[in-house]
């Protein structure tokens, strides 16, 4: 999983976040779906964002995994 300057490839970064980017969209969708009570909304229970950021958390831990990525590589430049 690392290239051939050993550099961590985007899909390990990605595996190692992934528990801290569920989590954190996770907390948003609790969250936000308390803020949308505000407008009639109703809110989900928190077991309900946990099982819903499993699969919400993919997307988020590879842009998180690209970003970390990208501030490695700029470090790198220095």
């Amino acid at each position: 999983m690392t290239d051939a300057n050993g550099r961590w490839s985007i899909r390990k970064l990605a595996l190692l976040l992934y528990p801290f980017t569920a989590a954190a969209v996770a907390i948003n969708l609790f969250m936000l779906s308390l803020m949308g009570q505000a407008i009639g909304l109703p809110a989900i229970s928190p077991v309900q964002a946990i099982v819903a950021s499993i699969p919400l958390g993919v997307p988020a831990c590879w842009w998180a995994g690209k970003w970390v990525r990208g501030m490695m590589d700029e470090a790198d430049e220095t």
